[in-house]
């Protein structure tokens, strides 16, 4: 079973590391790096899109079903996008926990005994690391774009 694997353990900490490692003083509210790297402009939210898609590793290789990859995939894409919002989207990383999301979609659905992947899976599932990482290197180049007209902009009004 899933559950008891080394690479559903390394999923489960990683999930743990990226969004409830700490607790903020005086709170209930946990956070983790995810909204901490959030806060480093342009590249914070690719990093911690980059490390939860470990997660999504994991779970192909557990041999989920396309449909549970595709939610999984979803909730690292919102995550980043929304993210990508200064101020606001590290708010929302902290509220929306897509790494913790993503372990308990893997826990859920990796039960019992599962075909062997296929050849079609495995391009399937490269496919959606692909989108995802164009999801995230998108918003990284869209960040830096709008970061270099603010700059042109001000330049000019010297």
């Amino acid at each position: 079973m899933v559950r008891h694997s080394r690479k559903f353990e390394i999923a489960k900490h990683l999930a743990e590391i990226l969004d409830r490692r700490f607790t903020i003083p005086g709170t209930s509210i946990r956070i983790g790096l995810d909204p901490i790297l959030g806060l480093i402009p342009g590249v914070g939210d690719a990093l911690a899109g980059l490390a939860g898609s470990v997660i999504l590793v994991v779970a192909a290789q557990s041999q989920l079903p396309k449909i549970v990859l595709i939610r999984m995939s979803l909730n690292i894409a919102i995550n980043s996008v929304v993210g990508a919002i200064p101020i606001l989207g590290d708010l929302f990383s902290v509220w929306f926990k897509s790494n913790v999301k993503n372990v308990e979609l893997l826990e859920r659905y990796a039960v019992g005994d599962r075909p062997r992947s296929t050849t079609g899976d495995w391009v399937f599932v490269i496919g959606l690391l692909l989108v995802v990482a164009l999801v995230i290197a998108g918003t990284v180049v869209g960040i830096l774009w709008l970061l270099m007209r603010i700059w042109e902009i001000l330049q000019g009004m010297q």
